[in-house]
């Protein structure tokens, strides 16, 4: 049943609503038991260290502000399901260069 060949996808997310996006998106997949479609949700973050009150004090930054990372084997039913969430607006994708139509979500290359 997991046999299927996952890639990464990019799911645009609202700008400070990544990490809401990203539960509901996986809250989404184990209500309707879509978790053999599904590896991974993340948030690519990084630890930054600061100086405050003269102690230092780690916390997380998010690399890319309003993105969303998916590893996933993306069916038709999946797209649709995880485009309709809210704070998600959609994939990461080519234009039609015809008529400017977003095209299907394009994988990450391995690099």
């Amino acid at each position: 049943m997991g046999d299927f060949e996952k890639k990464w996808y990019v799911v645009r997310a609202a700008g400070g609503k990544e990490k809401k996006a990203k539960e509901l998106i996986e809250n989404e997949i184990k209500v309707l038991g879509l978790g053999h479609l599904v590896s991974q949700v993340l948030i690519p973050t990084e630890k930054i260290f600061q100086v405050k009150n003269g102690k230092k004090v780690s916390s997380e930054r998010i690399l890319y502000p309003g993105y969303i990372m998916l590893e996933a084997h993306l069916t038709g039913e999946l797209q649709h399901i995880i485009r309709n969430i809210t704070h998600v607006s959609g994939f990461l994708t080519e234009k039609d260069s015809k008529d400017g139509k977003d095209k299907k979500p394009v994988p990450l290359r391995q690099a």
